[in-house]
């Protein structure tokens, strides 16, 4: 009687290498009860050196398509990110390799990150805390555009409505905010949004927007779409919060609106550049809220991925190459 070889080494066999610069997923992992050999690696040179004992590499940052000529044994590589721009996805193919993303992992992190960015701005939370450390007490202010803003009946707009973009539609809604979404295929549906449009129509909507949201991932489509030309278009009460990636948003001409005043205010998670550099003009403006990349940082991101890796190594001990989030 025939049987259909294993898609992975069988589990008292297989072995699993953890490999991140911050995250210590291995005794989380093994807390799990599921009995595979593993190891972990927190730099590149280590994982370069241990990666031909692995069958399976759970990994992001530290992840070169160099390290394909390091990787006999490969079979799944389980992306602790939600974006794969980093991996070579032909030579996958060409190998066989199975390549699961990180996709929603840290739908709850970023798109409460997004509106915390949001009420940092509009409730001028991050001028607060720059007046404590100074210990400025403001006064009552005279000019209402001086004031801190409330949110219902203003309009959100977000590009990209995916997993992230439709739990920010959802948490705008709860502001009683009207919420545009901007997707590349309209006919996906609105979701938690109101309405929504394709991409292309992107400038004909943001001069609605009070606030302008990035949740999208980084394509050739994305890249720079927040630029001279739809700065020009925004309300000059409105802002802009970018939790997608820094290549989204031209930062030479979002530093000149902000400057010129023709933007209320930036919260910028991602930029151009990381880390920010020391001379990067974005760090001084007083209406821009920068933070370090930190968006989807959660205290649950570590078992959130290992619950995909747990379900995904089930489905292909099974046979079922249907992996949840698979890419390649």
């Amino acid at each position: 009687m025939s049987t259909t070889p294993l898609l992975i080494p069988a589990r008292e066999k297989i072995r699993l290498c953890f490999a991140h610069g911050a995250y210590d997923m291995k005794p989380i992992f093994e807390k799990m009860g599921l009995g595979l050999d593993c190891f972990q690696v927190s730099n590149y040179e280590d994982l370069k050196a241990r990666l031909p004992e692995a069958d399976v590499l759970i990994a992001s940052g530290l992840w070169k398509n160099e390290l394909l000529e390091h990787a006999p044994r490969l079979k799944y590589l389980q992306s602790v990110s939600a974006g794969t721009n980093q991996y070579d996805l032909e030579t996958f193919k060409e190998r066989g390799i199975l390549l699961a993303s990180g996709s929603g992992v840290n739908m709850n992190a970023v798109s409460e990150h997004a509106i915390a960015l949001m009420l940092s701005i509009t409730r001028r939370i991050a001028y607060a805390r720059d007046n404590q450390h100074q210990q400025v007490w403001r006064p009552e202010q005279r000019d209402p555009m001086q004031r801190e803003d409330e949110m219902p009946g203003k309009t959100m707009l977000i590009v990209g409505t995916g997993n992230i973009g439709n739990r920010i539609a959802r948490l705008a809604r709860a502001f009683d905010m009207h919420v545009i979404g901007v997707r590349r295929n309209p006919a996906m549906g609105a979701g938690d949004a109101h309405e929504v449009h394709g991409f292309e129509d992107l400038k004909t909507q943001l001069p609605r927007a009070d606030v302008v949201v990035l949740s999208c991932p980084l394509t050739d489509e994305t890249r720079n779409l927040i630029d001279r030309d739809a700065l020009e278009v925004f309300r000059p009460t409105a802002i802009l919060i970018n939790v997608a990636r820094g290549g989204c948003v031209d930062e030479s001409a979002l530093i000149d609106a902000l400057d010129e005043g023709r933007l209320a205010g930036a919260g910028l998670d991602v930029m151009q550049v990381e880390p920010l550099a020391a001379c990067n003009k974005l760090w001084g403006i007083p209406n821009v809220v920068v933070t370090p990349h930190a968006a989807g940082e959660t205290r649950r991101y570590e078992l959130n991925v290992l619950a995909i890796l747990a379900e995904n190594l089930d489905r292909l001990w099974a046979g079922d190459t249907a992996l949840k989030n698979r890419v390649v």
